[in-house]
């Protein structure tokens, strides 16, 4: 989900830095395993996060996954990373 290959414009969010993130996920799944999996990601990749903003990572839970498959998961980021692309515009 965090991966560069699925942006949707050519930017590398190792470039930059997160100012807000939110991830949504859809199937059956614990709300405490995702808030346990949020909090290691942003620990883990902490110098990826600005740190004057507080609490800028927010996910939510439904319990209905999509026709067709078990689970699924959207992210939505706002990056730093974006001035790479509008460089080479």
């Amino acid at each position: 989900m965090w991966d560069s290959k699925n942006m949707m414009c050519a930017a590398d969010p190792r470039h930059g830095r997160y100012l807000t993130a939110s991830a949504m996920f859809r199937g059956k799944m614990s709300t405490k395993e995702v808030d346990e999996h949020m909090i290691n990601v942003q620990n883990k990749n902490s110098s990826y996060f600005v740190e004057w903003i507080p609490n800028n990572v927010k996910s939510s839970v439904c319990d209905i996954p999509p026709r067709g498959l078990s689970m699924a998961s959207t992210f939505i980021g706002n990056s730093t990373s974006i001035q790479e692309m509008f460089r080479r515009v």
